[in-house]
């Protein structure tokens, strides 16, 4: 009983995490969806594509239920790799839905079996593991990647937030004006003393 309630909840948060990934991609053009955004070339479709992949391969491959479309090998993905950005030619539509796609294949895996059913993953160096550890590990990875998403957002047009109903600044621009210059003062009186 107590498994069926853990399973329900980390489902339900990873679903709350992918959602909250893929709508700062709405109401975006093209270039700032997937422009690099910080140093090493972070954009917003390149989270969305990289989730994809590893969403379909951790609930795939690891359990024996590969994810019907061709993935990237594990071995190549490397800083850089073109896993975390979208090529011109790779749509926007392309890469959601696959992730989506990506989605319905994990929701059919979780449904079919028992939290403590094994799996394997090969490049972890504790290979043996549940779908318990797999739910708990990719509610993370989703967790962390829509966290960056929404600073990347932030950047862009100051939306933030899981949701879009949440997704305005709840302060004008004179609040967080002064804000930042409170921070900004801190900072700097710290750095003095």
């Amino acid at each position: 009983m107590i498994d069926d309630a853990v399973k329900e909840r980390l489902h339900n948060n990873l679903r709350t995490a992918r959602e909250a990934v893929v709508w700062k991609l709405d109401g975006l053009g093209e270039y700032d969806i997937r422009r690099p955004l910080t140093y090493t070339g972070t954009n917003l479709l390149g989270l969305v594509k990289h989730l994809s992949f590893w969403e379909a391969r951790y609930f795939g491959e690891v359990f024996g239920r590969p994810f019907p479309e061709p993935l990237p090998r594990w071995q190549d993905n490397e800083p850089g790799g073109p896993e975390m950005w979208a090529a011109e030619e790779e749509s926007r539509e392309e890469i959601t839905g696959r992730y989506r796609r990506a989605w319905a294949h994990t929701d059919a895996t979780i449904a079919a079996l028992p939290l403590d059913a094994p799996g394997r993953v090969e490049w972890w160096g504790r290979p043996e593991v549940r779908l318990f550890d797999i739910m708990i590990h990719m509610h993370g990875e989703t967790a962390r990647h829509a966290g960056h998403a929404d600073i990347l957002r932030e950047q862009l047009d100051h939306a933030t937030g899981r949701v879009a109903a949440l997704a305005e600044p709840q302060q004008d621009a004179a609040f967080w004006d002064a804000h930042r210059a409170k921070v900004e003062r801190a900072a700097k009186a710290a750095e003095g003393a």
